[in-house]
């Protein structure tokens, strides 16, 4: 428990978590302002980081509003990593029946990172970690989110002011350092080069959902590989 923590300790863990919530909710605020421009509502956008509650799945979700199909199966294969979180963060945190569900919520990377980082320190540290951080960032992108959408709505025409390049550009910026590596960007740009030639011959959203399954599909080989 937070508790069995030295004093020390805990402050560090408490500071550490609302620096990242407070870093990662300013994202929030252009996501507002992005969906709206998108042509969701005030209501959608917040249902949206209510329920979803995954950063790069909401901006591939708004990118391809126009496509539900493709929006929400490219959201979804996005946000599928966060199950591979949980299998890894199970044995950590230890809960079992409706905190399960709350828990789950709050699956995310910076949260995840956090909890496996105070690792060494011990399943009260990691525990804290993870709950401050998902927390922090829960109620933070939550607020800003709101406020980032009523601020949108209130201009005449949101695209005049380029917010709708915000949603590609705040994409590449959360996928930028995940890039790290020959492998990596390898398969980056072949998924890019993929959606660049389907363009011209497949409707909105097709091209990125079938560069999202081919990048899928070669992490898997690569890791299924000796």
């Amino acid at each position: 428990m937070a508790d069995a923590l030295p004093a020390s300790l805990r402050r560090l863990v408490l500071r550490d978590a609302l620096g990242i919530g407070i870093a990662t909710g300013l994202y929030a605020l252009s996501f507002g302002a992005v969906s709206v421009a998108a042509g969701l509502s005030v209501l959608q956008t917040c249902a949206l980081s209510l329920l979803m509650f995954s950063g790069a799945s909401q901006y591939a979700f708004v990118a391809l509003a126009s496509n539900g199909a493709a929006a929400i199966a490219t959201a979804a294969l996005l946000g599928a990593r966060n199950a591979l979180y949980g299998l890894r963060l199970s044995g950590l945190l230890r809960v079992h029946g409706p905190r399960r569900v709350l828990s789950a919520q709050l699956v995310i990377d910076e949260s995840t990172a956090m909890a496996i980082a105070r690792e060494p320190e011990g399943e009260p540290a990691s525990r804290l970690a993870f709950y401050a951080t998902g927390a922090a960032i829960y109620v933070l992108w939550n607020s800003l989110t709101l406020v980032g959408a009523v601020a949108a709505g209130a201009l005449p025409d949101p695209r005049k002011f380029g917010l709708d390049a915000v949603a590609p550009a705040a994409f590449l910026a959360l996928l930028a350092p995940r890039l790290r590596g020959r492998g990596p960007l390898a398969i980056a740009l072949a998924a890019a080069v993929i959606a660049l030639v389907l363009t011209p011959f497949v409707p909105a959203g097709v091209p990125v959902l079938a560069a999202a399954v081919a990048a899928a599909a070669s992490l898997v080989s690569r890791r299924a590989s000796p």
